[in-house]
């Protein structure tokens, strides 16, 4: 199994055994999960998004955040490929991409760290050991909700995508039909990022 690992600026592949840096920075890796992990997968992705409502709105829905058809139907899109983000080899996190190999207009479906790990640079780190894992990738693009101002902030201003579109009641998600119930009336940011 390889692992992609960032460390600092620099990104390598090496086998399972993690590297560090001299400075004690925490290594990233990407490791691909397996269908086995993803029931865990699913559930650490809920709380993670579950703390980010309760914090915006005081409260959850009775549905869990995304549901478990969304995530399920990410599992199962075409291209889509699920990652466990590591920390010097303990899970922290994940991602969903759907690839197209064809056009190289890929996407973030998915993405967490857990909130135990916020404000380390694991984020940063795991976006950039994406973006390396799929270089020939001509655009980038995924969603947030409009409350959530933390991805909102790291997407724009740590990640360098830009804001292309406001769904709501108005202009809606033609994706994303039936959003009744999740907070915020549904409402997102769909985001873009030119790779040159």
């Amino acid at each position: 199994m390889t692992h992609l690992q960032i460390l600092g600026r620099g990104v390598c592949y090496t086998g399972v055994e993690a590297l560090k840096k001299d400075n004690g920075e925490c290594c990233v890796t990407l490791e691909v999960a397996g269908k086995g992990d993803l029931l865990g997968f699913k559930r650490d992705l809920q709380e993670a998004f579950a703390k980010a409502v309760t914090e915006a709105f005081g409260s959850i829905p009775d549905e869990m955040i995304p549901s478990d058809e969304d995530i399920e139907e990410s599992f199962s899109a075409p291209g889509a490929v699920t990652y466990h983000i590591l920390s010097d080899g303990n899970k922290v996190g994940g991602a969903v991409l759907a690839i197209d190999e064809a056009t190289h207009h890929n996407s973030l479906d998915l993405f967490y760290i857990s909130t135990k790990e916020h404000g380390r640079g694991i984020g940063y780190k795991a976006w950039r050991a994406i973006e390396e894992r799929y270089p020939k990738t001509r655009v980038w693009e995924t969603h947030t909700p409009y409350f959530e101002k933390r991805n909102i902030h790291f997407y724009v201003n740590k990640c360098g995508f830009k804001i292309v579109e406001y769904y709501n009641m108005y202009n809606q998600d033609p994706h994303r039909a039936d959003k009744e119930g999740l907070p915020g009336d549904g409402e997102l940011f769909r985001f873009e990022k030119i790779m040159r």
